[in-house]
Protein backbone atom coordinates (compact mmCIF):
# COMPACT_ATOMS: atom_id res chain seq x y z
CA UNK A 1 0.00 0.00 0.00
CA UNK A 2 1.58 3.15 -1.03
CA UNK A 3 0.98 5.75 1.79
CA UNK A 4 -1.19 8.57 0.34
CA UNK A 5 0.46 12.07 1.38
CA UNK A 6 -2.02 15.43 1.91
CA UNK A 7 0.81 17.78 2.61
CA UNK A 8 4.44 18.34 1.83
CA UNK A 9 7.14 21.02 2.98
CA UNK A 10 10.30 22.28 1.67
CA UNK A 11 13.71 22.05 4.05
CA UNK A 12 13.97 25.15 5.91
CA UNK A 13 17.94 25.50 7.40
CA UNK A 14 16.41 27.27 10.34
CA UNK A 15 15.98 25.44 13.93
CA UNK A 16 14.12 26.47 16.89
CA UNK A 17 11.91 24.06 19.01
CA UNK A 18 10.44 21.30 18.20
CA UNK A 19 6.41 20.80 17.87
CA UNK A 20 7.21 17.00 17.31
CA UNK A 21 6.64 13.86 19.98
CA UNK A 22 9.66 12.44 19.25
CA UNK A 23 12.80 14.60 18.55
CA UNK A 24 13.62 12.68 15.40
CA UNK A 25 11.94 10.42 13.03
CA UNK A 26 11.86 7.03 14.09
CA UNK A 27 11.55 3.57 12.12
CA UNK A 28 7.71 2.73 12.87
CA UNK A 29 5.70 -0.26 11.96
CA UNK A 30 2.23 0.35 10.97
CA UNK A 31 0.01 -2.96 11.51
CA UNK A 32 -3.37 -2.80 9.04
CA UNK A 33 -6.56 -3.99 9.69
CA UNK A 34 -6.00 -6.69 7.36
CA UNK A 35 -2.87 -8.00 9.52
CA UNK A 36 0.14 -6.88 7.03
CA UNK A 37 2.54 -4.64 8.44
CA UNK A 38 4.27 -1.42 7.15
CA UNK A 39 7.68 -0.36 7.98
CA UNK A 40 8.37 3.56 7.76
CA UNK A 41 10.24 6.84 9.47
CA UNK A 42 7.33 7.81 11.77
CA UNK A 43 6.75 10.82 14.17
CA UNK A 44 3.91 12.18 15.53
CA UNK A 45 3.15 16.21 14.79
CA UNK A 46 1.89 17.38 18.17
CA UNK A 47 0.50 20.75 16.20
CA UNK A 48 -1.45 19.45 13.06
CA UNK A 49 -2.11 16.41 15.01
CA UNK A 50 -0.91 14.02 12.43
CA UNK A 51 1.50 11.29 11.73
CA UNK A 52 3.93 11.68 9.51
CA UNK A 53 6.33 9.69 7.72
CA UNK A 54 9.69 10.35 5.60
CA UNK A 55 10.34 9.30 2.74
CA UNK A 56 13.27 10.10 -0.49
CA UNK A 57 13.84 12.90 1.93
CA UNK A 58 10.37 14.81 2.38
CA UNK A 59 8.17 14.70 5.26
CA UNK A 60 4.33 13.47 4.38
CA UNK A 61 1.50 13.44 6.75
CA UNK A 62 -0.71 9.75 6.23
CA UNK A 63 -4.48 10.91 4.16
CA UNK A 64 -7.68 10.15 6.01
CA UNK A 65 -8.49 7.10 3.53
CA UNK A 66 -5.30 5.54 4.64
CA UNK A 67 -5.52 5.64 8.36
CA UNK A 68 -9.11 4.39 7.96
CA UNK A 69 -7.10 0.91 7.04
CA UNK A 70 -4.37 0.82 9.91
CA UNK A 71 -5.10 -0.53 13.28
CA UNK A 72 -1.97 0.67 15.49
CA UNK A 73 1.08 2.35 14.59
CA UNK A 74 4.26 1.01 17.16
CA UNK A 75 7.17 3.62 17.72
CA UNK A 76 9.92 3.37 19.80
CA UNK A 77 7.97 0.43 22.12
CA UNK A 78 4.46 2.75 22.13
CA UNK A 79 1.44 2.52 20.77
CA UNK A 80 -0.54 4.58 18.70
CA UNK A 81 -4.26 4.02 17.29
CA UNK A 82 -6.41 6.12 14.82
CA UNK A 83 -9.28 8.04 16.02
CA UNK A 84 -10.66 10.21 13.46
CA UNK A 85 -8.18 11.41 11.18
CA UNK A 86 -5.62 11.56 14.39
CA UNK A 87 -3.95 9.25 16.68
CA UNK A 88 -3.37 8.38 19.96
CA UNK A 89 -1.34 6.44 21.90
CA UNK A 90 -2.29 3.85 23.94
CA UNK A 91 -0.66 4.63 27.77
CA UNK A 92 -2.65 2.08 29.66
CA UNK A 93 -4.54 -1.11 29.02
CA UNK A 94 -6.45 -3.05 31.82
CA UNK A 95 -9.95 -3.00 32.92
CA UNK A 96 -10.03 0.09 30.58
CA UNK A 97 -8.31 1.72 28.27
CA UNK A 98 -6.38 5.26 28.80
CA UNK A 99 -5.32 7.04 25.77
CA UNK A 100 -3.15 10.24 25.38
CA UNK A 101 -3.81 13.16 22.56
CA UNK A 102 -0.84 14.63 22.12
CA UNK A 103 -1.33 18.50 21.57
CA UNK A 104 0.47 21.90 21.89
CA UNK A 105 -0.01 25.52 21.29
CA UNK A 106 2.15 28.15 19.13
CA UNK A 107 2.88 31.80 20.04
CA UNK A 108 4.76 33.69 17.06
CA UNK A 109 7.64 35.65 17.52
CA UNK A 110 7.10 39.04 19.29
CA UNK A 111 6.63 42.48 18.13
CA UNK A 112 9.24 44.96 18.53
CA UNK A 113 7.82 47.23 22.09
CA UNK A 114 9.04 50.89 23.51
CA UNK A 115 12.58 50.53 25.42
CA UNK A 116 14.04 47.39 23.93
CA UNK A 117 11.15 45.10 24.95
CA UNK A 118 8.96 42.66 22.60
CA UNK A 119 5.36 42.27 23.08
CA UNK A 120 4.23 38.42 22.79
CA UNK A 121 0.77 37.95 20.06
CA UNK A 122 -2.03 35.75 21.73
CA UNK A 123 -1.08 31.73 21.33
CA UNK A 124 -1.76 30.52 17.62
CA UNK A 125 -5.42 28.68 17.40
CA UNK A 126 -5.17 28.11 13.72
CA UNK A 127 -2.47 26.09 12.04
CA UNK A 128 -2.89 28.73 9.12
CA UNK A 129 -1.05 31.45 10.17
CA UNK A 130 2.88 29.43 9.94
CA UNK A 131 1.49 27.47 7.15
CA UNK A 132 3.41 29.44 4.91
CA UNK A 133 6.29 27.66 3.35
CA UNK A 134 5.26 24.72 4.95
CA UNK A 135 6.59 25.47 8.61
CA UNK A 136 4.20 23.39 10.38
CA UNK A 137 5.90 20.32 8.42
CA UNK A 138 9.47 21.02 9.93
CA UNK A 139 10.88 19.17 11.96
CA UNK A 140 11.54 22.38 14.20
CA UNK A 141 9.73 25.36 13.72
CA UNK A 142 12.02 28.74 12.95
CA UNK A 143 13.63 30.40 15.91
CA UNK A 144 11.42 33.01 17.90
CA UNK A 145 8.24 30.74 18.15
CA UNK A 146 7.41 28.91 21.68
CA UNK A 147 5.79 25.67 22.23
CA UNK A 148 3.21 25.09 24.90
CA UNK A 149 2.72 21.14 24.57
CA UNK A 150 -0.15 20.07 26.71
CA UNK A 151 -2.13 16.78 26.57
CA UNK A 152 -5.57 15.12 26.95
CA UNK A 153 -6.64 12.27 28.06
CA UNK A 154 -9.41 9.28 26.72
CA UNK A 155 -10.89 7.08 28.88
CA UNK A 156 -12.20 3.79 27.19
CA UNK A 157 -15.02 2.06 29.62
CA UNK A 158 -17.60 -0.49 28.13
CA UNK A 159 -16.41 0.25 24.46
CA UNK A 160 -17.41 4.13 25.26
CA UNK A 161 -14.95 7.02 24.61
CA UNK A 162 -14.55 9.46 27.48
CA UNK A 163 -12.69 13.27 27.38
CA UNK A 164 -10.78 14.08 29.75
CA UNK A 165 -9.21 17.47 29.60
CA UNK A 166 -8.46 18.21 33.10
CA UNK A 167 -8.37 17.16 36.71
CA UNK A 168 -12.08 19.03 37.19
CA UNK A 169 -13.36 15.99 34.31
CA UNK A 170 -11.46 13.11 36.21
CA UNK A 171 -12.92 13.90 39.45
CA UNK A 172 -16.37 14.51 37.84
CA UNK A 173 -16.37 11.14 35.90
CA UNK A 174 -15.29 9.62 39.20
CA UNK A 175 -17.72 11.74 41.21
CA UNK A 176 -19.16 8.17 42.84
CA UNK A 177 -15.83 7.75 44.33
CA UNK A 178 -15.10 10.96 45.50
CA UNK A 179 -13.49 10.13 48.65
CA UNK A 180 -11.20 7.64 47.25
CA UNK A 181 -10.28 10.60 44.62
CA UNK A 182 -9.28 12.85 47.67
CA UNK A 183 -7.67 10.11 49.70
CA UNK A 184 -5.60 9.71 46.54
CA UNK A 185 -4.92 12.98 45.95
CA UNK A 186 -4.03 13.93 49.09
CA UNK A 187 -1.29 11.15 49.43
CA UNK A 188 -0.01 11.72 45.78
CA UNK A 189 1.57 14.79 43.77
CA UNK A 190 -0.76 14.13 41.00
CA UNK A 191 -0.35 16.34 37.98
CA UNK A 192 -2.41 16.60 34.68
CA UNK A 193 0.78 16.52 32.75
CA UNK A 194 2.49 13.95 34.11
CA UNK A 195 1.58 10.54 32.82
CA UNK A 196 2.48 8.33 35.38
CA UNK A 197 0.79 10.00 38.43
CA UNK A 198 -2.80 9.81 36.01
CA UNK A 199 -2.26 6.18 35.25
CA UNK A 200 -1.82 5.31 38.83
CA UNK A 201 -4.63 7.61 39.90
CA UNK A 202 -7.05 5.76 37.27
CA UNK A 203 -5.66 2.18 38.05
CA UNK A 204 -6.22 3.58 41.71
CA UNK A 205 -9.84 4.67 41.09
CA UNK A 206 -11.00 1.25 39.02
CA UNK A 207 -9.84 -0.91 41.17
CA UNK A 208 -11.59 0.54 44.57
Amino acid sequence: MALICISSYAQNEEQGITHYLFPEFNQGTILMKTGDTREALLNNNSLTEEMIFEINGRKLAIAPRDIAGMDTIFIKKRKFVPMEEYFIEIIYDSECELFMEHKCDVRAPGKPSGYGGTTKTTAVTSISSISSGGMMYELKLPEGYEIGPYNYYWLKREGEMHLLKNMRDIKKFYKEKEDIYKAHMKEHDVKFKDQESIIQLIEYLESN
